[in-house]
């Protein structure tokens, strides 16, 4: 499930300055911003520092001391709206200098901060580490610095100068930024992190009854320098890395204590599965094709916000997240979002029970209710149901016989995600799809449908510029300014199953990074960085 992260509102303490304490302005000819490692909730007087030590020291905060009340600069960028229009679409802007060089700026929320912490405050403090999570807005700017906008990359071992500038913005049709408020400047040591050598050498392929081990060669640094960033914990919580060329095992290593027969939960790769083994169940005539509506398996008039448009929903735009129900995984304040699902007793109740909507803005909507819908479909129409069905006709024939799948309360797998297996599994899964739905010699998945799940149906909102297939997404790494197409399934903390369209490659990687943000721009920053470069050489 989703960690929700809520920016509270929460009222700055107070601080008076002292002239025996202030640190040297690294940025001279403005405003001063100081910084502090103090535990600021519990100490009446702070000492400000210009040291400060990355994973040792455990606080750090900055104070300044605005000449006026931010609104009033944010009044001067347009004199034209009221203080209420105003703080709609501005607030505090910061940047993140490392070096010199900036890496981060954020534009901080509207809900960051009381109405009195942008009109009447100039005194501020915010707390940007602290031992333990914290519900305050400063607390996760310092988070989405480091992990998602470079900070962990520009604060690499060594010495380094971190500037913070403040400045006041809005954001109407395009952004306008005021003048300086605020600057400061502290020295930040970055200590080594020791990790064990044996961490870093490539893994040898043990004997394997399930694949052909290649002897294709590979650039082994490459691998050994992302084996070091992952046990120096720079990708985190990485479990498993295997790579299929040409139908042979090329790569596999395992971290964080798994192993080959260890069982990993993907999350919402699952999701694929449920696209495979409809389309089987169309191939076998248990279901009529992808076309079928809603009311062909329930009678809707018994759910609640009966409409025409809901009896009229087919499979295909649950397949391609564009049903049109109320519901977006990506919107916490959304009715349909499947946090709201998982409590109730009953899921496919809950989903068929949403409204639909008046007016789509898109397309696209990433809607976990909706797969869990297709998967009880599928257990309705097959025999036996929906398990023993993917057993017969997916797992067995792929020689998968270690695997878990969880269940919705109804008993039903549960197609949302966490199916199971262990990770040269998912590697089969993989290939199957890399070899058009053949395995073996035989044809389990009809080629035309593996072909139209991997296809580029719906752009998709997450990212603009990517599209989605049958439940698989679809995007594109560059490397060395070349283009590599991929379709490939996607669960939360970086799970992922990686078939390329033009090179003879499958990449699985599995993780259990689930509550952290950057789980997937790390999984991203690995292919690009690292796996591809390594595999691409030859």
């Amino acid at each position: 499930m989703k960690a929700k992260f809520i920016l509270l509102l929460t009222i700055c303490l107070l601080f008076s300055f002292s002239e025996n304490n202030l640190v040297t302005a690294q940025t001279r000819n403005k405003p001063l911003l100081f910084f502090s490692k103090d535990d600021v909730t519990k100490l009446k007087e702070v000492n400000y520092t210009n040291n400060f030590t990355l994973n040792e020291n455990e606080f750090l905060n900055i104070h300044f001391t605005l000449e006026k009340p931010l609104i009033k600069s944010l009044q001067l960028l347009d004199e034209t709206l009221t203080e209420d229009e105003l703080l709609q679409i501005g607030s505090f802007q910061l940047s993140f200098i490392v070096d010199g060089k900036i890496i981060y700026v954020e534009n901080l929320h509207k809900g960051a901060g009381l109405k009195a912490f942008k009109t009447e405050q100039i005194d501020h403090v915010v707390r940007l580490i602290t031992p333990e999570q914290i519900d305050f807005w400063g607390w996760f700017m310092w988070l989405k610095f480091m992990k998602i906008g470079g900070g962990q990359d520009a604060l690499h071992t060594g010495n380094h100068e971190l500037t913070i500038e403040i400045r006041p913005y809005i954001k109407q049709e395009k952004l306008s930024v005021g003048a300086l408020l605020a600057a400061g400047t502290i020295n930040v040591e970055v200590p080594e992190i020791q990790v064990d050598q044996a961490l870093i050498a490539v893994q040898k392929i043990a004997p394997s009854s399930d694949w052909i081990v290649s002897n294709d060669s590979f650039d082994r640094h490459k691998i050994e320098a992302l084996n070091r960033k992952i046990a120096e914990k720079r990708f985190e919580d990485i479990n498993s890395i295997v790579v299929i060329k040409n139908n042979k095992l090329l790569i596999e290593e395992y971290f964080n204590d798994a192993a080959r027969e260890s069982l990993h939960n993907p999350r919402s790769v699952g999701k694929s599965i449920a696209s495979t083994m409809l389309g089987i169940a169309i191939e076998e005539n248990f279901i009529s094709d992808e076309d079928a509506q809603l009311k062909d398996f329930y009678d809707l008039k018994s759910f609640n916000n009966f409409s025409i448009e809901k009896e009229n929903v087919t499979l295909k735009s649950l397949l391609t997240m564009s049903s049109g129900f109320v519901g977006d995984d990506s919107d916490y304040n959304s009715l349909g979002n499947e946090e709201n699902m998982y409590p109730t007793k009953n899921w496919v109740k809950f989903t068929l029970d949403l409204p639909m909507q008046d007016n789509k803005d898109s397309d696209f909507a990433y809607f976990t209710a909706g797969v869990v819908v297709l998967g009880d479909v599928i257990h309705k129409s097959v025999p036996k149901g929906l398990v023993s069905y993917a057993n017969e006709k997916l797992f067995t024939p792929l020689s998968i016989t270690n695997y878990k799948w969880e269940y919705t309360p109804q008993k039903v797998g549960n197609t949302a995600g966490g199916i199971r297996l262990r990770a040269i599994d998912f590697a089969k899964y993989g290939q199957l799809y890399k070899n058009r739905g053949m395995w073996n010699g035989k044809q389990i998945l009809d080629k035309n449908w593996v072909k139209k799940s991997l296809a580029k149906q719906v752009k998709q909102s997450i990212n603009s510029e990517d599209y989605y297939g049958y439940l698989f997404w679809n995007k594109t790494f560059s490397v060395n300014n070349k283009n590599y197409e991929v379709s490939y399934c996607s669960g939360r903390g970086g799970n992922k199953i990686f078939v390329f369209n033009d090179i003879p490659f499958v990449v699985v990687i599995t993780s259990s990074a689930y509550n952290i943000p950057n789980a997937h721009i790390n999984v991203d920053k690995m292919m690009v960085d690292y796996i591809l470069p390594a595999i691409l050489k030859n």
